[in-house]
């Protein structure tokens, strides 16, 4: 069943391709669709510049749930115009702008209890501790919750691959590199980035699933490496609470500080 799950997330995950063949008399045509990273390289696009996509159904309809939900927490309606297949299902564009009317009149913490309230909310009820039983903090299960992050997540931060980490003086592959991360990447914001992910990420994990995880974005090229099994830092110690913002390309940045004003509080 694992391996079907797999295949299945693969297929909307995988490189966009278009083909048309003729069937028939000629006149009709047959096509396969599979949607995700559009660039003609087949790799994120360079620092500075916004990788194209594709998204299809399976895409859209977790970007508009996960959107819906964290809309309930925005302290401002939405103004973004609806785009997509239907006016119900919301592109990229408009995810990331709820995350940012979500952080509106928070401080870091109000942010963070927003997406562990949001990411409980996607569970059925009791799921927290079967995850537990399941999946107690071994290698085995660092290493299966890293190989399953890469097809079941790329709509969320792009293209990713497992990699081979050291946790504890082990070695594993339990580790995911983010080769571009497309929430860092869209948002240009590194409050959104620590604030809306990696930490209330690496919370839900190391404290609800009881999985340890660490998350280190890099913010040189926008690429993150997620270690199972790793026990996340403090926030005072861990080196993102020292970033400073993209100041030309965020819109809530503040040329004047050393740091990323949505860390300060």
């Amino acid at each position: 069943m694992v391996v079907l799950k797999l295949q299945s997330a693969q297929f909307f995950t995988a490189p966009c391709e278009i083909r048309s063949r003729k069937r028939g008399n000629g006149q009709k045509f047959s096509r396969i669709i599979r949607c995700g990273i559009a660039e003609a390289s087949g790799e994120p696009a360079p620092l500075g510049q916004k990788t194209k996509y594709n998204d299809g159904p399976f895409e859209k309809v977790f970007m508009t749930l996960f959107a819906k939900k964290m809309e309930k927490y925005a302290n401002s309606k939405e103004q973004t115009k609806k785009i997509g297949w239907w006016d119900f299902l919301y592109d990229y564009e408009r995810f990331v702008d709820a995350s940012k009317r979500v952080m509106q009149g928070k401080n870091r913490m109000q942010q963070q209890l927003v997406v562990r309230e949001v990411l409980l909310s996607m569970l059925p009820p009791g799921a927290p501790a079967q995850f537990r039983k399941l999946f107690p903090p071994t290698k085995w299960a660092c290493e299966f919750n890293a190989s399953i992050t890469v097809p079941f997540f790329q709509w969320l931060v792009g293209p990713s691959e497992v990699v081979e980490v050291e946790v504890n003086g082990i070695k594993q592959r339990s580790g995911v590199h983010i080769k571009k991360c497309r929430y860092l990447e869209n948002s240009g914001c590194v409050g959104m980035c620590v604030n809306m992910c990696k930490i209330p990420t690496q919370d839900f994990f190391t404290n609800e699933f009881g999985l340890p995880l660490t998350m280190n974005p890099n913010f040189e090229d926008m690429s993150c490496e997620m270690i199972y099994g790793q026990v996340p830092p403090p926030f005072e110690e861990d080196p993102v609470s020292k970033q400073p913002c993209y100041k030309d390309i965020c819109s809530m940045s503040n040329p004047s500080s050393s740091l990323c004003p949505k860390l300060l509080a």
